[in-house]
């Protein structure tokens, strides 16, 4: 028996060792019977088919309750309520609505499709989510809104994006898809801005398939995207069927919040060894981030020059769910698309240093927040050899 062969209980997967997580991640959505309830109830009494039905009114009713706004709108998917946001704001061709430069793809392209400018400003070194003090030098002549998201368990300090719009007589969406009942400075997610916009993608921390909502005390905005959505009936609608599955699962949004924040904490406890792995971090005492994902900045130096790509490949032989973030959208898109406010320093590490990690491993036992922490270090400690074999092409 050679060393290898004698050390392989040691060894990454990816070298030939065992998956620290041989069964691979876990489900998501997760198999509540509450949920399975809900859909039996919906066929058996035949209002799953309804057009108008007593679902989307009870989620309608607790959404708002829950969020104390005064005009809730549902509709087919988070990207949908970013678009009937931004309509409700009456933004149009020739004007420009200012954007951090790392964010979801479809922000950026919902700009686009209602003849706006986006505008690119570059993101806080800490979390990697936007800049606020980069949104100052953003507002020209053209400017009519700012939307900022919230990503991958960092926040933006609200108060800060609101004190800079009300200057500058300017509306804010706040995109909190990837945070449900989350806290951010005192309020829930989606509340600081005139309009917040969420998901119930078929990933999100409330599922199903697809979906999305938004919310505003403001009635000419919710106005504006009713009318907007209405063509005989609801042009983007969330399905009775759909609404019936959500509101089981809001009754459990606020312990799983505190499961997950709890375990992101054992997380980052245990990966402060591993250099070069850096959990995004907020400045702020006052919050209560949401993990979808759990971001973290990679940083390759530190792992014997493996690349994020070679990285991610280790690790999820190990059987965890860690995945690259998204692409900064100056990386993807032509530069006559947008206008940017600086070099984007921050967003370019971002878009070739974000990992994420995916929630539902969030849910789980303290033994298995170990055995992401484990196979995370055994690939720190193998990443030479690792790059070596890669790139060797064994």
């Amino acid at each position: 028996m050679n060393e290898r062969q004698h050390n392989s209980v040691d060894l990454p997967a990816i070298l030939g060792g065992a998956a620290e997580c041989a069964q691979g991640p876990p489900d998501w959505p997760p198999n509540d019977p509450e949920i399975a309830e809900a859909v039996g109830r919906a066929i058996a009494d035949g209002t799953w088919s309804q057009y108008h039905g007593p679902h989307c009114e009870e989620l309608t009713a607790r959404w708002a309750e829950y969020h104390d706004s005064e005009h809730v709108m549902l509709c087919s998917s988070g990207t949908v309520a970013v678009e009937l946001a931004l309509r409700g704001l009456k933004i149009g061709p020739g004007d420009e609505v200012i954007l951090a430069a790392y964010d979801f793809k479809g922000n950026f392209t919902n700009v686009l499709t209602l003849g706006a400018r986006p505008v690119l400003v570059d993101v806080d070194e800490h979390n990697w989510n936007v800049n606020v003090g980069s949104l100052d030098a953003a507002i020209g002549p053209a400017t009519r809104a700012i939307l900022v998201s919230h990503l991958h368990g960092g926040i933006v300090p609200m108060p800060d994006v609101m004190s800079l719009a009300e200057r500058h007589g300017l509306p804010v969406i706040e995109d909190a898809c990837q945070m449900p009942g989350a806290i951010i400075h005192g309020r829930k997610a989606g509340l600081w801005g005139d309009v917040g916009v969420y998901s119930f993608g078929g990933s999100k921390l409330l599922s199903a398939g697809r979906g999305g909502a938004l919310v505003t005390n403001i009635v000419g905005i919710a106005q504006r995207a009713r009318l907007y959505s209405q063509r005989g009936n609801e042009a983007y609608p969330l399905s009775e069927l759909q609404a019936a599955v959500i509101v089981p699962q809001m009754l459990t949004l606020d312990a799983r919040n505190r499961l997950r924040a709890e375990n992101v904490a054992r997380l980052c406890n245990g990966l402060e060894s591993v250099p070069g792995l850096k959990p995004f971090a907020n400045p702020v005492s006052d919050s209560e981030p949401g993990y979808y994902k759990l971001g973290l900045q990679y940083e390759p130096t530190e792992f014997a020059g493996l690349s994020r790509e070679q990285f991610l490949q280790a690790v999820q032989a190990e059987g965890v769910a860690l995945h690259a973030g998204f692409r900064s959208l100056n990386a993807i898109h032509g530069s006559r698309r947008y206008r940017a406010v600086d070099d984007l320093t921050v967003a370019n590490r971002a878009d070739q240093g974000v990992v994420t990690l995916h929630h539902p491993v969030l849910l789980e036992e303290e033994q298995q927040i170990n055995t992401v922490i484990k196979a995370i270090t055994k690939v720190q400690q193998h990443a030479r050899e690792i790059r070596d074999q890669l790139e060797s092409g064994g």
